[in-house]
């Protein structure tokens, strides 16, 4: 038997590829959307992509289903009623099949999604036991999948169904049997996800604490808050069920001249910069978007911008264009009109209008802060970040909920914000200026850079 995992950094999407190079055939199962590397592998083994299995709909990333079955011809499997609205091959409670020495056994698992599946794989040149079980969103390494994807109107369900696919299905396997989910780090289909992207049945009911709590507790702690839903989400959702869009009917993508850039943002475009936040702060486009090029861009952009937009890139590089493209087609991002040629230094020296958004060093934010300036400071890091240290004088307003409902000041006022390194500060102050505030800085470091000052924090 072949298997080999697949890792997607930044979203923390996992994808496998099984199969048997004796018998020259292999399947995929959970494919990102950029999905060369697939038939790379299977070539290289002489084997033919013949099935795609989808452990569920996903909600974090564009399947590459439609892609790998326009190149191979391969079968798109989903459970028994998933809601889907293409061709698709119907898989059933406890149906196997196999790919030469690999047999796949298909379980129901529902509760991040009402007809989410696990794969139970056997290497039958090993013996007649199972050897790992692919669990979908169901099970993570040091997580479970959460149950509110569906609607508060079906959580108490999507609870007992998670409830029951993770005690009393999942539960009850071997303890020695592998676990490969379908999501790690990154991931906001969970809530605090291992950085390891494998484990075993024993060692999560043993190490996991919400495999190891009373139904009525584990109902309890699975009906509370989860991360913000991002607003990427019900986009891909719907392209997923829809039937994802091949790449190569996407808009063709364009070096843009500033004043196409221009006339593109009189009609409504959305600058995305993705360059890093003091180039950003030095000189960027009015009303643009900074989201710089890092591991979890994807899930940020998800969160900030509007999958229906039509976007324009600045970027350093002409890779960093390539790989932020990758970023948002993972997500369904599409409508991607160009990017503006001769980056930002083109802009400048047509003359067209410029802002800034002043980094802020730690020494002159403790001098405003000591004479009582200014009058609004936002830290934008999570709860927790915030409980574990914060900058006195600060209010605490998490970027998730400033996205969602900007903060009700003058928009005239110096405002001034924070995170843990830049990253989050820079997005934040960047979506404040795009919203009409006048002069908003950024803490260049932010709390780290705070820190490592010599300041202090309560």
């Amino acid at each position: 038997m072949y298997f080999k995992q697949f890792v997607a950094e930044g979203l923390g999407c996992l994808s496998y590829l099984i199969g048997c190079p004796m018998a020259r055939v292999a399947c995929v199962v959970d494919p990102r959307r950029d999905m060369q590397v697939y038939l790379d592998v299977a070539r290289e083994n002489d084997m033919r992509i013949t099935h795609v299995f989808e452990t569920h709909v996903h909600a974090d990333h564009v399947s590459g289903n439609q892609e790998i079955k326009s190149r191979t011809g391969a079968e798109i499997c989903y459970m028994e009623d998933t809601p889907v609205k293409f061709e698709h091959t119907v898989l059933t409670e406890g149906q196997e099949m196999t790919f030469g020495n690999a047999k796949l056994k298909f379980i129901k698992t529902p509760g991040h999604t009402p007809h989410a599946m696990s794969i139970l794989v056997t290497d039958l040149s090993r013996g007649e036991d199972p050897w790992l079980v692919l669990t979908g969103d169901c099970m993570f390494v040091g997580d479970v999948g959460r149950p509110d994807l569906a609607g508060n109107e079906h959580i108490d369900e999507q609870v007992q169904n998670l409830y029951n696919s993770l005690y009393n299905k999942l539960g009850m396997m071997p303890d020695s049997l592998e676990v490969f989910p379908a999501h790690g780090e990154g991931s906001l289909c969970g809530r605090g996800m291992s950085s390891k992207s494998s484990s075993t049945i024993g060692f999560e009911k043993r190490s996991n604490e919400l495999l190891r709590m009373a139904e009525p507790d584990f109902k309890k702690e699975m009906s509370g808050t989860f991360p913000e839903r991002p607003k990427s989400f019900s986009h891909i959702i719907n392209t997923n069920m829809e039937g994802v869009p091949l790449l190569d009917r996407c808009p063709v993508v364009k070096d843009l001249s500033p004043a196409q850039v221009e006339h593109f943002m009189q009609q409504g475009a959305l600058v995305l910069d993705a360059r890093d936040t003091a180039s950003f702060g030095g000189v960027h486009i009015p009303g643009s978007i900074n989201i710089g090029l890092k591991k979890q861009t994807a899930n940020w952009i998800g969160m900030v911008i509007d999958p229906k937009a039509d976007l324009i890139l600045v970027v350093p590089d002409e890779k960093a264009y390539h790989d932020m493209e990758i970023q948002l087609h993972r997500i369904g991002y599409d409508r991607i009109i160009g990017y503006l040629y001769g980056g930002i230094t083109a802009w400048q020296e047509e003359g067209l209008p410029i802002t800034q958004l002043w980094q802020i060093s730690p020494e002159k934010l403790k001098n405003k802060l000591a004479k009582g300036l200014p009058k609004y400071f936002f830290d934008v890091r999570t709860p927790a970040e915030w409980a574990s240290g914060h900058i006195q004088y600060a209010d605490h307003l998490p970027i998730t909920q400033l996205l969602k409902s900007p903060p009700d000041i003058p928009k005239d006022e110096e405002v001034i914000v924070t995170c843990a390194v830049g990253y989050r500060g820079n997005i934040a102050a960047s979506f404040l200026q795009s919203q009409g505030f006048e002069h908003v800085h950024s803490l260049a470091g932010g709390m780290k850079a705070w820190i490592n000052s010599g300041y202090p924090v309560t």
